[in-house]
């Protein structure tokens, strides 16, 4: 048998109210969600459940509202701490028109950066690359704020790729302080501020990290083609271009950690750039600074990390132990300098250096440079054929080789 509610019993009548119900809900839902979204729908004054009027919304005529906000992080504190101090040097050269007998006007032949590290007794002293002022006959420098004055050259060093210039400190809107490069760890971030490819894009800052400390690069200073000195350099990946040369590098406290100096620039590699480590840079600043150039205590040698040397070499050449892994070849010996009147040969490998292992050219370089001075005496230990010998040398002037 079926079963069947009447039009009138309570249970129809329950039907009835709760379908009702169920549509008035849904309808004021469904008008709720169309004010909230359609907010000029709204009574005036009415604000919407995220605090933002009708007034509100209207104040921007439709158009979409454009929020400042105030970002700081570590790169931007260290530019605006570095960037004041980073300047455009522009080389000016004379040059002779050859149909004419006047003398030549100076033009610009190329620009560089620079780093202002001193301002003292009214006078402001500019680190920056030999090869951006190389054969200049007047340089110009330019302020971050686009101000410009002249600049004299105090002295340059071709070795390792530095100069100092000099302006009237009173122009000067800033001083640099150079931190500490032998604390650099691989993978710190490191800023990049310089003009790269000429003024127009003068204080440019490009961001990277350290690649590699210590590093040692092969280069050619009087373009024949041979190599003349092995460069110490720290490898980074922050974009390095032309024009960048001899600006900063900083860390994230907008110390200089280096001056930029170059990269490697082939289709095939990208993001290996080098700036020279501050550290290694200080004594050759300071020697310029003072004397209009670098002179530095020599042994009379050309060297070679045994590092560069297969494995073959060392055990048929130099017939070194198998457990010597790290020190510095002789390459040859200089006639008539320190290492030959100490009795050093070629293939001599050096060791240690007044008791102080050294295990690469780079660290020679450091206890040679930064410890001692011309006319001091060296002790120096190495293999030879096998057998640990020791040399006492006086060591001369660089010039003088």
């Amino acid at each position: 048998m079926g079963y069947y509610n009447s039009p009138n019993s309570p249970q129809r009548r329950g039907g009835v109210f709760l379908a009702g119900f169920a549509g008035i809900v849904i309808g004021a839902f469904l008008v709720w969600l169309l004010l909230y979204s359609r907010p000029e729908l709204l009574p005036n004054g009415q604000t919407r459940s995220d605090g933002t009027s009708d007034s509100q919304v209207e104040e921007t005529g439709g158009a979409t509202e454009v929020v400042s906000l105030d970002i700081t992080t570590g790169v931007t504190e260290a530019v605006e701490t570095a960037g004041d101090a980073v300047v455009g040097i522009t080389n000016l050269q004379t040059v002779n028109d050859f149909w004419s007998q006047s003398p030549g006007t100076a033009q610009a032949v190329g620009t560089g950066s620079g780093v202002i590290y001193k301002n003292d007794g009214g006078v402001a002293y500019i680190v920056t690359n030999h090869h951006v002022i190389e054969g200049a006959s007047g340089l110009e420098v330019t302020y971050a704020d686009g101000s410009k004055t002249e600049a004299t050259i105090v002295g340059s060093d071709i070795w390792t790729d530095l100069a100092v210039i000099q302006v009237d400190g009173a122009t000067v809107p800033d001083v640099a302080e150079f931190g500490d490069s032998d604390a650099l760890k691989q993978g710190e971030t490191v800023i990049a501020i310089g003009n790269p490819l000429g003024l127009e894009f003068s204080g440019s800052v490009t961001t990277g990290v350290v690649s590699g400390t210590d590093r040692v690069v092969p280069v050619d200073l009087d373009g024949d083609g041979s190599e003349d000195w092995q460069a110490e350099v720290l490898q980074t990946d922050a974009a390095i271009n032309p024009g960048n040369s001899g600006g900063a590098l900083v860390n994230l406290g907008g110390q200089v950690i280096g001056i930029n100096s170059m990269k490697i620039a082939t289709s095939a590699v990208e993001g290996i750039g080098f700036s020279i480590p501050i550290n290694s840079a200080l004594p050759v600043i300071e020697s310029i600074e003072q004397t209009g150039e670098m002179i530095r205590p020599s042994m009379g040698v050309t060297l070679l990390d045994l590092a560069q040397v297969p494995q073959i070499y060392r055990q048929e050449t130099l017939h070194l132990p198998d457990d010597v892994e790290q020190g510095i070849v002789v390459n040859d010996v200089i006639p008539g300098s320190a290492a030959d009147r100490a009795g050093m040969q070629r293939y001599d490998v050096i060791i240690s250096m007044d008791g102080e292992a050294v295990g690469n050219l780079i660290e020679l370089r450091k206890h040679l440079y930064n410890e001692k001075r011309i006319g001091d005496m060296l002790t120096v230990q190495a293999y030879r054929n096998g057998e640990l010998v020791e040399f006492t040398l006086e060591l001369t002037d660089s010039s003088s080789m």
